[in-house]
């Protein structure tokens, strides 16, 4: 379930071919272990929409019941009709009124909308603005032009991309699929455009909103633009999904996609997936980068061990753990967290405090100090979240 109260979902999309069963089914596979909860996956051609519900059918076998979202652009109305099983094994429809054929584009449109309806699946209405509905573009900026103050082309075409959301919508709605089968997305890749498009669109329409820029991007251009698109929008309440549009490295792992989604949503107190590891960037305090390898072997040590707190401890995913390297910040944010350290800094004793829940627990040193607090950490969860795990059973 998506939209009104329910938790913001993260989406991510496969990027083998998808008549390539074998490989997208293992790609699908590393998304799900990460974190995905809905996977779009592209339906380009007849090969592809024969291997769909294949990859479904292997997924089930292997117990994943991730929704599959089939991707459509130009002849998607002829490989919904011509193969109704594979309009049958996805659980939604991403289509874009730009793209659903050069001639005809309403009859195609409403093509694919009665096969929805026909197939009680929902549908996802994306304009992108790359691929806006050349039609509807040229209208407005004719009546633009007649104008006593002309808005500026941005203006039209953030204009135009919700004017074709919402007309597309309607018409879908016409054609009998329910309000409640209706997902938007009006996604463009600057930063500044994608608040403008969802801040009006979030205004003029109910519907359940998709949020992602369009592409973000290589690496950290693509990560932080995601960051400063979405937070804003996230903090006042826009969107309803999630997908972080991120160019993988060559032979990268898609997966890195999912992660982000993840770390944003919980940077932002939106959603918890994992105990957050605190740790300072050091100083002139701080020459040894004995705190730096704890607070990544901590953090390793936490994500290897979620998949079996998050199943036997819940409410693990809440805790907060502090990897401090000096006394100047380490006590205060031990004492914030669940459970921290502080480690000694340059001159300082060569002794490490713990705390836990705000007080002083024990002070560790020696070559041990790191397997220490890793136990420390797992008797914290077993102790304080074990309550919680009984009252779940």
């Amino acid at each position: 379930m998506i939209g009104s109260e329910n938790p913001l979902v993260i989406q991510s999309m496969t990027n083998t071919d998808t008549a390539d069963t074998d490989a997208t089914v293992e790609q699908i596979k590393e998304l799900v272990i990460a974190g995905s909860e809905i996977v779009r996956i592209t339906v380009n051609n007849v090969e592809a929409a024969e291997g769909v519900a294949t990859i479904k059918a292997r997924l089930v076998e292997a117990g994943i019941s991730v929704p599959l979202v089939g991707d459509f652009h130009y002849n998607g109305h002829l490989l919904l009709t011509q193969h109704p099983e594979c309009a049958a094994a996805l659980a939604k429809y991403r289509i874009n009124p730009g793209n659903v054929g050069s001639k005809h584009r309403d009859a195609n449109f409403q093509k694919i909308i009665e096969v929805a309806v026909s197939n009680d699946t929902p549908v996802r209405i994306g304009v992108n603005w790359g691929s806006l509905d050349q039609r509807l573009l040229s209208e407005a900026m004719d009546i633009n032009a007649s104008r006593a103050e002309p808005k500026n082309s941005e203006e039209i075409i953030i204009d135009t991309m919700i004017e074709s959301a919402l007309r597309s919508a309607e018409l879908a709605e016409q054609m009998g699929l329910a309000e409640d089968m209706i997902i938007l997305s009006t996604k463009v890749s600057a930063v500044p455009e994608l608040l403008k498009v969802y801040q009006k669109l979030a205004l003029r329409c109910h519907y359940p909103l998709h949020l992602g820029l369009t592409e973000a991007g290589l690496g950290l251009k693509g990560v932080v633009a995601t960051a400063a698109a979405v937070s804003p929008l996230l903090i006042e309440g826009i969107g309803d999904t999630l997908r972080v549009s991120l160019t993988p490295l060559p032979n990268g792992s898609r997966a890195e996609e999912v992660l982000v989604a993840r770390q944003v949503l919980q940077s932002l107190q939106i959603r918890n997936f994992e105990p957050q590891v605190t740790s300072c960037p050091g100083c002139g305090r701080t020459s040894s980068t004995l705190f730096q390898e704890m607070a990544l072997e901590i953090q390793d040590h936490i994500r290897e061990s979620m998949p079996v707190w998050g199943l036997q401890y819940p409410g693990a995913e809440e805790m907060t753990v502090a990897v401090m390297g000096c006394v100047v910040n380490g006590p205060g944010e031990s004492k914030q967290a669940n459970l921290g350290i502080s480690l000694p800094g340059n001159a300082e004793d060569p002794k490490a405090p713990v705390y836990v829940d705000g007080k002083h627990h024990c002070t560790l040193s020696g070559d041990r100090l790191v397997e220490d607090f890793k136990r420390i950490l797992e008797t914290y969860v077993m102790k304080t979240y074990r309550k919680n795990s009984d009252e779940a059973a």
